[in-house]
């Protein structure tokens, strides 16, 4: 059967999304039909209205999805009707990579993520005049009343939890938790340094705390986000603004630099920075989403000297098995995401992403 609603559609680069009504198509053998409940806002919904990623316009965006099982596929076995699901991104767990427990690294990520279009080219969405619409981004383009998932990346998970919150953990507070808890993996008494204070960036802060990083820098151009950030377990905060940061950070670690440092703008200028804020030797984590084509510059002799740059996909997580875990910290009073979050009405998206454009709300959360 099909599914009337409403959706948030991008039709062309930079322009602000309109909410619509919209038609959803039944499922196909593996996919479930998702009624959302809430879904997170992310810096990559905006790399992509701005086509930074050439997704083919219009587009239904939104990858944070959460929400309650409505149908399922005829060859869906793990799920069913009233399960409370999060959304993550799509994989095809097939390849060597998602054989090896690395999704994120799916030989198949970009088309299952950006292709706008299920797989085998067909749209899930179409508007009121009977126009397909692009769809599957992230498998899932959750911003409205529905979603066509995969079975792969709904994740099913408790239902004793705010499902309206749980959103987030599909992409963007996975990505920095999981880039500390299983790509950079610090071991208790190390030192990080965070660059970029926005919700990926606070999670990353978390997750540094709750491993027993014994110095987490952050820094970041809002005064209010580095506070935010030292209530999270960051034990020095840097306005880059005002300050050298990495100089700031060389001496406040007393061994020229820190063990590990993650980069969350997309700023060439920040990556260099935090490479420059490693010691000897460091690794440092990049996260933050640039346009296609974006280049920056490092020192040939600072890499030579035992420093290592890695590139890390949605935190290296397995969702099904990352997601709960994230959860269940939560839960325990050591993962406090909710602090990030404010809600929008779905009618209210393109406020969303201005007060996440400007820094005033770190993951707003629209509710259709």
């Amino acid at each position: 059967m099909s599914y009337e609603g409403k959706a948030a559609i991008v039709r062309g680069k930079g322009q602000e999304l309109s909410v619509e009504p919209v038609k959803y198509s039944g499922p196909q053998a593996d996919e479930v039909i998702v009624r959302i409940t809430a879904t997170g806002v992310c810096h990559t919904d905006m790399v992509v209205r701005d086509q930074g990623y050439p997704v083919p316009l219009p587009l239904v965006l939104g990858h944070e999805g959460a929400g309650v099982i409505e149908e399922v596929g005829a060859n869906v076995t793990t799920l069913e009707k009233g399960d409370h699901v999060v959304l993550a991104f799509g994989y095809c767990g097939r390849c060597d990579n998602c054989k090896s427990g690395l999704p994120g690294y799916c030989a198949e990520f970009y088309d299952r993520n950006f292709k706008g279009a299920r797989m085998d080219g067909s749209q899930a969405i179409c508007d009121c005049h009977g126009h397909n619409l692009g769809s599957a981004f992230f498998s899932q383009s959750s911003f409205g009343t529905f979603a066509v998932a995969t079975e792969r990346n709904a994740i099913k998970i408790r239902k004793d939890v705010p499902l309206e919150l749980m959103g987030p953990l599909g992409c963007g507070i996975s990505t920095g938790a999981g880039a500390v808890l299983n790509a950079l993996k610090p071991h208790a008494g190390s030192s990080i340094a965070v660059f970029g204070a926005g919700s990926v960036g606070l999670s990353a802060v978390m997750a540094a705390a709750a491993v027993g990083c014994t110095t987490i820098a952050v820094v970041d151009l809002h005064d209010e986000r580095l506070e935010l950030a030292r209530e999270l377990g960051a034990t020095h905060v840097i306005n880059g603004g005002k300050t050298d940061a990495v100089e700031e950070i060389q001496k406040l670690s007393g061994t020229g630099g820190v063990d590990f440092s993650l980069e969350c703008t997309g700023v060439p200028k920040v990556l260099e920075q935090a490479v420059g804020a490693l010691k000897i030797p460091g690794t440092c984590g990049l996260i933050g989403a640039a346009d296609l084509g974006v280049g920056a510059n490092l020192d040939m002799n600072t890499l030579l000297f035992g420093r290592t740059v890695r590139g890390i996909i949605e935190g290296d997580s397995v969702p099904q098995v990352f997601i709960p875990q994230l959860i269940e910290l939560w839960r325990a009073g050591k993962f406090p995401f909710d602090k990030l979050t404010r809600f929008y009405a779905l009618e209210d998206i393109n406020k969303a992403i201005a007060d996440s454009e400007s820094g005033a709300v770190l993951k707003p959360i629209v509710r259709p």
